[in-house]
């Protein structure tokens, strides 16, 4: 595999059935525009996969997982223990990811990049052990170069397994205590943004949790001297396995053809770091929903996305992507089943 695999060119899209699908969803039964967003999302996805009608009948969740070292700092509400213990819960099938991929007939896939417990070994995750965890990027480098690119291939294996199952649509998830101190330091320095502005409760830190946060980050991007337009090294210097992982299985996506559903703001900004990498990625990747974290509609604005979803959810584990999935199915299905006006013999509009 080329080392620099990330930079190679994306898959163009297929332009032919785009315009299939908008003069399609011009004969349809309806007012043109009347279904709104729906109809956008039907267009996109012919296009995306190369087809008049698209369909979403099988899409793959992957979860990666890692703990931070950062947590150090005390900018977790909840203990690095959780990380492992929360992979025995999806594995189990007992946490909203594991209902959420039932309820959808996706795959679910769960991806160990590096925890606190070197001994963690369960049946159904792929253990890769980069590390236990990333290095406290507070006082020191988050990732040594070997792991960085490890973290991204291990994304793209996923999705290159996915691929021998016929996916249509990929959801990438995350699991890891302190990643969104991560993710904020990640965005503070890639947009160039105030890290109290970036800065969320998380897991559920109090205010002063979350002013201790950003001080955290502001002094650690002082420390590295992260810049905005070195994304593959912020990403070394205050990322996380997992979301270099995300970041991999992005760009992979695009490289391979297939169809990104993001989930919420450390998706979004494993997201903004693949745009950053590789601008062509970016027409492969839907956004499922703006989170309740302060610095995911900052994201979303840099990557010009239009969120399908405004829950108020901070979850991650890819759960709010996966909420979103029978929203786009069910555009498949109106795009796909409505009667035309000639079929229906219904009068068309005057031309």
């Amino acid at each position: 595999m080329n080392p620099s695999w990330w930079r190679d060119a994306c898959q163009p899209l297929d332009l032919a059935a785009m315009e299939q699908a908008r003069a399609r969803q011009q004969q349809l039964t309806k007012p043109t525009g009347s279904l709104g967003q729906l109809e956008a999302l039907a267009i996109t996805l012919a296009a995306l996969q190369g087809r008049e009608r698209p369909s979403l009948a099988q899409v793959v969740i992957a979860i990666f997982a890692g703990d931070h070292g950062v947590v150090e700092e005390g900018i977790s509400a909840y203990p690095q223990a959780v990380t492992g213990q929360m992979l025995r819960n999806f594995v189990n099938g007992g946490a909203a990811i594991s209902v959420l991929a039932r309820e959808l007939g996706a795959t679910l896939e769960v991806i160990d990049l590096g925890t606190i417990d070197p001994d963690l070994d369960l049946p159904g995750v792929h253990h890769l052990r980069l590390g236990a965890g990333t290095a406290n990027f507070a006082r020191s480098t988050a990732m040594t170069d070997e792991q960085l690119h490890a973290a991204l291939a291990a994304g793209r294996a996923s999705v290159m397994r996915a691929a021998t199952q016929g996916i249509q649509l990929f959801i990438g998830g995350e699991m890891g205590i302190g990643n969104t101190t991560a993710a904020a330091a990640l965005a503070s320095a890639l947009l160039t943004c105030p890290a109290h502005t970036l800065s969320g409760p998380g897991t559920g830190l109090d205010s002063a949790g979350v002013r201790h946060k950003a001080e955290v980050i502001e002094r650690s991007l002082r420390l590295h001297g992260v810049r905005a337009d070195q994304p593959l090294q912020a990403l070394a210097r205050v990322g996380g396995f997992e979301i270099a992982a995300l970041v991999g299985a992005y760009l992979a996506c695009a490289q391979q053809g297939i169809a990104v559903l993001v989930d919420g703001f450390i998706c979004s900004v494993a997201a903004l770091v693949a745009v950053r990498l590789n601008p062509q990625c970016r027409p492969w990747l839907l956004f499922a929903h703006q989170g309740a974290e302060p610095g995911h509609q900052a994201v979303l604005a840099a990557l010009d996305a239009e969120p399908l979803l405004a829950l108020g959810l901070r979850l991650g584990e890819g759960s709010g992507a996966a909420l979103a999935v029978p929203l786009l199915r069910l555009a498949c299905a109106l795009h796909a089943q409505m009667a035309t006006f000639a079929e229906a013999a219904v009068a068309d509009r005057p031309t």
